[in-house]
């Protein structure tokens, strides 16, 4: 069978890449090659920036209404293709059905989002803030905008970049991850049906050769990436360079603390679904557990929990976890949990070598669980990315909080309780950027900013909210006096006061 060509999209087109180099798409459940995608030639990034470029000076102008109407339409067409986009993910990423018909819901919720820009990018006006004097600020698009997307969400994350930055008035030049193209194609088909003019949505494909060129290229004034901590550094750092502004959303060890007066069946159920959905393959995953006081009695129903999740082909719709990404994925969790054998944590629940009947040649991982956790182990200090679940017992609150704190990172972190005073006592004191009570991924409704913090996060501004209202915009400030046809002047004011 004939494998699809990925092609590149440039100024309302899809446009076949001249590239001499390809990469195989690859189905996780079978190691089946579905699809082909370029690595893109230095002049195909060239001519996709300059489509954007050369669109921008009309659809700024475009009025709000009109960008409105837009979003709206790709509300309603991602509803009604929620099934088609659902099916591309599980085909290339491998997360089970339900799992990616979630995520289509919640890139949906960003576009509804941006469908009330008609009030999102509204100024403000103090009249008579001096004599006749009325101040106002315009919050005005940057131009052209950029966004890098990791694998594991290949809907939600270009959701969480291109429906605002074009809703703002910015054009964009999207590159998706080269292992799961297909769903984020699709829905830049979607957005152009629904009326997004040509030039101003633009995709490339390839790797860090094509990162690196949107980071360098003065013509794009904004950057969005969502991925690997080391790569998201490196970017930051040229896109600096180039004068651009940044956001960067990194890598993550996120902390699910349980209390003793917990809900223990919500406790545990919820920890299980956040600590092994989708095989770990999160960045808002909570890959460790602090049990603190007597709820480490519990260690044994989690175990259970966890040995009774159904592993399975994501097309398998009763399966609670499918296959990871890659072999090569596949290899390095399997050789974290080898690492956490020899550094001295207890396995409670080896997942490596999972078999599943009929796809000998999956990327299975089972869940896996490590007891007697020290944040010294390799285990700890690194991010999995896959459905390993590491337990730390503490004795109090206190310790449970300075445990947190201690970690470099800030993506999320989440507490189960029935009191109220231990829930604020903990928002309070925890250095992380977002928090779940009895939430386990403590991922914000997309009105509200992704606010990840510390060691996951570079720049001030996150997706999502408010914050990316102010992250794809320029705020002018306005003074203005306006005078009488006839007013004499009053004589020179050589003062800063306004009079």
């Amino acid at each position: 069978m004939a494998l699809r060509d990925i092609p590149l999209f440039i100024d309302g087109q899809a446009v076949a890449s001249q590239s001499g180099e390809w990469r195989e798409v690859i189905n996780p459940a079978t190691q089946e090659a579905v699809a082909r995608v370029p690595f893109c030639t230095p002049d195909e990034v060239e001519r996709a920036i300059e489509s954007a470029r050369a669109a921008f000076g009309e659809w700024r102008k475009t009025p709000l209404n009109k960008r409105m109407r837009i979003m709206m339409k790709l509300a309603a067409l991602i509803r009604e293709h929620t099934g088609e986009l659902a099916a591309l993910i599980t085909e290339e990423h491998g997360k089970t059905l339900p799992d990616a018909e979630g995520e289509v819901g919640r890139g949906l919720e960003v576009v509804e989002h941006a469908c009330s820009i008609t009030s999102l990018q509204l100024g403000e006006v103090a009249e008579n803030a001096a004599s006749e004097v009325d101040v106002y600020t315009l919050h005005q698009p940057l131009g052209v905008g950029a966004g890098i997307t990791a694998f594991n969400f290949p809907i939600m994350l270009p959701c969480f970049m291109f429906p605002l930055a074009i809703a703002t008035g910015n054009t964009f030049v999207l590159k998706p991850s080269e292992q799961d193209p297909s769903s984020t194609m699709r829905l830049v088909e979607l957005a152009h049906e629904a009326g997004v003019p040509p030039g101003v949505l633009n995709v490339v494909h390839g790797g860090p050769e094509v990162a690196n060129q949107l980071a360098d290229d003065t013509r794009i004034k904004a950057l969005s990436f969502i991925g690997s901590s080391h790569v998201g550094g490196l970017l930051y750092e040229r896109a600096a360079k180039a004068g651009k502004r940044m956001q960067a959303m990194m890598g993550a060890k996120n902390h699910c603390v349980v209390m003793p007066d917990a809900n223990k069946s919500q406790a545990i159920n919820s920890l299980l679904g956040s600590a092994f959905g989708a095989a770990g393959q999160r960045c808002m995953a909570n890959s460790v557990v602090v049990l603190v006081g007597e709820a480490r009695q519990w260690l044994d129903e989690l175990i259970e929990g966890a040995r009774g999740m159904r592993v399975g082909p994501g097309t398998q719709r009763d399966a609670d976890l499918g296959p990871l990404v890659s072999p090569q994925a596949r290899a390095r969790v399997e050789g974290l949990i080898d690492q956490g054998e020899r550094e001295g944590a207890t396995l409670a629940l080896d997942g490596r070598g999972y078999q599943v009947e009929g796809y000998p040649d999956g990327n299975f991982v089972g869940p896996t669980l490590f007891s007697d956790v020290t944040a010294d182990m390799s285990i700890y200090r690194e991010e999995i990315f896959g459905p390993v679940l590491c337990v730390v017992n503490v004795a109090t609150l206190e310790e449970a909080i300075a445990f947190i704190n201690a970690n470099p990172n800030g993506n999320g972190t989440s507490i189960f309780t029935s009191s109220g005073w231990v829930a604020r006592r903990f928002e309070t004191d925890i250095d992380v950027g977002q928090i779940g009570i009895n939430v386990p991924i403590p991922v914000p409704v997309a009105y509200f900013s992704f606010t990840g913090s510390r060691g996951s996060k570079l720049g001030d501004l996150g997706p999502n909210g408010k914050q990316a209202i102010a992250f794809w915009t320029q705020t002018k400030t306005v003074t203005a006096r306006w005078f009488e046809p006839e007013n004499v002047s009053g004589g020179i004011n050589s003062t800063i006061s306004l009079s």
